[in-house]
């Protein structure tokens, strides 16, 4: 199975960071959490970390896991596993996305999400109101 790591990337004033992908290729124009695969040899949150500061050139710390969201988008299983993270350097500059968009938690809901990412800001929201 691929393993998948994401960032929900918050800002001080709670903010949290969508990213959209670049038309044409897999799941284009669709809204995401920003992250990569982990490679061998590489711990869940040394391959965020590396993936953020690849595609975004930020530092991030990743304060804790979510719970994981196993799904196929037809290319074989994969597991997301999701990070709550807070940027420690750098801003986020769209390298590989074709929009970078600061929302509100509740403004979640109002994008078109990767299928995968919609149980994690499902979670992310949950925790937001308990």
């Amino acid at each position: 199975m691929l393993h998948v790591v994401c960032a929900i990337i918050v800002r001080q004033d709670g903010a949290v960071l969508a990213c959209q992908r670049a038309a044409g290729g897999h799941l284009g124009g669709l809204w995401e959490f920003p992250g990569g695969k982990v490679e061998e040899g590489e711990s869940p949150d040394e391959a965020l970390i590396r993936e953020l500061r690849e595609e975004l050139v930020i530092k991030v710390s990743c304060e804790r896991a979510m719970s994981p969201v196993d799904w196929n988008y037809g290319r074989g299983p994969m597991r997301l596993l999701p990070y709550v993270c807070r940027i420690i350097a750098g801003e986020p500059q769209a390298l590989e996305h074709a929009a970078l968009r600061w929302c509100r938690a509740e403004d979640l809901p109002s994008l078109d999400w990767a299928a995968a990412d919609v149980p994690v800001w499902q979670e992310y929201l949950l925790e937001q109101v308990s």
